[in-house]
């Protein structure tokens, strides 16, 4: 029996990177809702596919693919703070109820694609092209992928430990009523942070908008990785969303080069009840962490 060479190697560890960046990029937004705000974002899957519809659209329109990108990220914002506005805060402290809104809002937008944009599955070709190591061929793009989930964790991290928001924001967190009292305004704190998160899924959603099918349904396909991403992950949005990422996509990817691509799905979704049942407050909580 061959030994795994040099190539073989090279290949696995892309492969582990990439994944971890995907599982980054799909759930950072949610993390930044869930851990700043307390609110489970339902819908979160159908911000990832608004990003990446808008994304298809505006570069079939002529404008740049990256400047396409970032409008979709800066358009998928807008809403969510529109969204919290309108709906959201009237629900801030009760758990089961903005579950349920944005439950019901997920089969509304995806409809609202249906109508916008067709039932036909949309894509953009994937650019960059590609290059060799040894036996195996990589696409350019995936470097782009795990670049950009490193450049997000990083102007997260930045946003919320270095900058005035940031300051506020955790303040509210942490007690809102005392954050009220010394002058925040916390409706606009918490309105800030849903558009940070929605616009996460908004660049999430554009990013992988070269390399997946875009359709009305496909949030349905990352939700539920990125809600045990999170949930593993714990309160912590930046340490707690990295370990979860690196640990399950590690995982899933050597699983599914072992085997297919199912069986990474399952051993990430059965890894993580599992370490549930010994980490219930996820990994950065474990820890102590809270950012």
């Amino acid at each position: 029996m061959s030994g795994v060479g040099p190539d073989d190697l090279v290949n696995l560890l892309f492969g582990v990177g990439y994944s971890i960046a995907f599982l980054t990029i799909i759930s950072l937004g949610l993390a930044v809702v869930f851990g700043m705000m307390g609110v489970t974002n339902m819908a979160h899957g159908e911000f990832l596919m608004i990003g990446a519809f808008l994304t298809v659209s505006l570069t079939r329109a002529g404008v740049p693919l990256g400047v396409s990108m970032a409008i979709a990220g800066l358009i998928v914002a807008a809403f969510g703070a529109l969204l919290e506005h309108i709906l959201i805060r009237r629900l801030y402290g009760r758990l089961e109820a903005t579950m349920l809104a944005t439950f019901g809002l997920s089969p509304i937008l995806v409809q609202a694609a249906v109508l916008i944009w067709g039932t036909t599955s949309e894509g953009i070709p994937t650019p960059l092209g590609s290059f060799r190591v040894g036996e195996y061929s990589f696409a350019t793009y995936s470097l782009v992928i795990m670049a950009a989930a490193v450049v997000l964790v990083v102007a997260v991290y930045l946003l919320y430990a270095r900058s005035r928001f940031g300051v506020m924001a955790r303040a509210v967190a942490m007690n809102p009523e005392m954050a009220s009292a010394i002058g925040i305004n916390s409706a606009r704190i918490n309105m800030g942070n849903f558009a940070v998160g929605a616009g996460l899924a908004g660049v999430g959603g554009a990013l992988l908008a070269p390399v997946v099918a875009v359709a009305p349904s496909m949030g349905a396909s990352y939700i539920a990785q990125a809600f045990v991403t999170v949930v593993l992950g714990g309160p912590g949005v930046v340490s707690g969303t990295a370990a979860a990422s690196g640990l399950l996509g590690s995982v899933q990817r050597v699983v599914s080069d072992a085997s297919t691509a199912f069986y990474g799905t399952a051993a990430l979704l059965v890894l993580a009840i599992v370490l549930m049942r010994f980490l219930p407050t996820g990994i950065s909580g474990r820890v102590g962490r809270q950012l």
